[in-house]
């Protein structure tokens, strides 16, 4: 008889619950801690955060009103995290429990890549980013489509050739960090993992079959 192993891994929806202010950026050997002001309420040693939509792990909760994580190198080079400093505000998501109701999309917390903010447009009727859309994602890149920008869920408004769209209503704007990142901040993106798996299962049958 088979036996199957069910692995969980965490999952967010891009629904931001809150922000926190960094408080601490320290150096340690192969990693960076970075400490938020964050009440620990229920929050346990080893539990996973989206951080700016990057899934980090608590690793000390020792001080009251205080987290640190630990990030890797390849964290900080592959996203926005090694720019923070203290005084910075980052946008926060507990993982999913099994029951939550998910009111964004499915979000992994594994940023695909960066990529600047190009320009804001604000007028009576809305507010727009353009974003700059990067090479190696623009095929996960469609309108109507779901993106996790600095682990918000959005919809992708309008796509160009190099760029791309999103309209932001105020409580976004309110409750996460979008309205405030200068022109050129380098948003964490993370495509749409139903558009991913599609793409990658075409891009398999569409290769030539080894001779």
């Amino acid at each position: 008889m088979l036996k199957h192993t069910l692995q969980w891994r965490s999952m967010f929806t891009g629904i931001i619950e809150k922000t926190a202010k960094v408080i601490g950026v320290a150096d340690g050997p192969k990693f960076r801690r970075l400490t938020l002001a964050l009440r620990a309420d229920d929050v346990k040693n080893g539990e996973s955060i989206s951080i700016n939509g990057v899934c980090l792990t608590a690793a000390e909760i020792d001080t009251p009103g205080e987290i640190g994580f630990d990030v890797i190198q390849e964290t900080l080079e592959k996203t926005n995290l090694a720019l923070l400093q203290p005084g910075d505000d980052v946008n926060l998501e507990r993982s999913l429990r099994v029951g939550d109701r998910i009111d964004g999309h499915f979000v992994q917390g594994h940023v695909d890549g960066t990529a600047p903010l190009l320009r804001q447009m604000s007028d009576e009727r809305e507010w727009r980013l353009a974003i700059e859309s990067p090479l190696h994602l623009r095929k996960y890149i469609v309108p109507k489509g779901s993106i996790a920008i600095d682990g918000i869920s959005l919809t992708i408004a309008r796509v160009d050739e190099t760029l791309f769209e999103v309209a932001l209503i105020p409580t976004t704007l309110n409750l996460t960090t979008i309205g405030s990142r200068p022109i050129g901040w380098p948003f964490n993106l993370e495509c749409d993992i139903l558009s991913k798996q599609v793409v990658h299962y075409m891009e398999q049958i569409a290769k030539p079959e080894s001779a």
